[in-house]
């Protein structure tokens, strides 16, 4: 995704002492040499941090969560995520259940979402061609994004009533999964190496990211064998987004009995790459 330093700065208007109105842009703040990066920047806002780390516990699946929940999952202070559940609650980015005394996302964190999906142009525009991938196989068919610590479906469509697994927009998939050793391959290897060890005993194996390497060279695809999921397999083709929005990864999955390996490597792959073929912009 292009990065705030990239994006373009926001003009502001700014009153003259005739009246008219004259576009300003904003100053840009200069750093000191050998100011840290990061979370070591004295740019960045670590209660900010915090709080966004205590939105991020409410995955998919997970319908309420008390303080103490939050503060096992983020492994900050009681009294500190207190105060956040407090606040986002407060701004309606969280709901409080005083019958259970825990809390639940809020309208707030929805309308967040939508704003992004609504302005995903790569979104929009791969829909027509997830939809047709959808049918001829009959699988899973997600649109995902790098988001930290995993891979976040901005989009997602269903081939068939019988898949038992349907995951929604906003599903955030493991990067063990197809998906997320397709983006950790197309990294450069230093990048790759950085995201691994930041994952810590989240990443995928030495061995599971050769193969996948390997894989991305050979093929143009990485796969998982019932490896994410038993009896789950899938196909994932990453690729740098025309729109200039960043790397996706595209991936068609399904049960075993509907997706064999052999149909999945031979007939859905290139199905797969031909779905992509209008959205890459240049390789990933």
């Amino acid at each position: 995704m292009q990065s705030f330093s990239d994006a373009k700065r926001i003009a502001h208007p700014a009153a003259k002492p005739d009246g008219k109105v004259e576009l300003s842009l904003p100053a840009r703040r200069k750093r000191a040499a050998g100011a840290g990066v990061g979370a070591n920047s004295p740019d960045f806002i670590t209660a900010l941090a915090r709080g966004l780390d205590v939105l991020r516990c409410f995955r998919h699946g997970v319908t309420a969560l008390g303080n103490l929940d939050l503060a096992r999952l983020t492994g900050l202070p009681k009294p500190t995520i207190s105060r956040i559940t407090y606040t986002l609650t407060e701004l309606g980015y969280l709901r409080y259940h005083p019958d259970t005394g825990k809390y639940s996302p809020g309208y707030g964190v929805l309308a967040l979402g939508f704003g992004l999906l609504a302005g995903l142009e790569v979104r929009e525009l791969a829909k027509a061609s997830m939809t047709e991938l959808a049918r001829a196989t009959g699988g899973a068919v997600a649109l995902g994004a790098f988001d930290g610590d995993a891979m976040t479906y901005v989009e997602a469509i269903h081939g068939s009533s019988a898949l038992y697994l349907r995951l929604p927009v906003g599903y955030r998939a493991s990067l063990d999964s197809a998906m997320g050793r397709a983006y950790l391959a197309s990294l450069p290897p230093q990048a790759c190496a950085d995201a691994l060890a930041r994952l810590g005993e989240t990443a995928p194996d030495a061995a599971a990211m050769e193969r996948a390497r390997a894989e991305l060279r050979d093929t143009g695809c990485c796969y998982a064998i019932g490896e994410w999921q038993s009896g789950i397999n899938a196909v994932a083709v990453p690729f740098a987004s025309i729109t200039g929005e960043g790397v996706f990864v595209m991936s068609c999955g399904g049960p075993a009995s509907l997706l064999p390996e052999a149909d999945l490597r031979t007939r859905v792959a290139p199905l797969l790459q031909g779905a992509i073929a209008g959205l890459a912009g240049a390789a990933a």
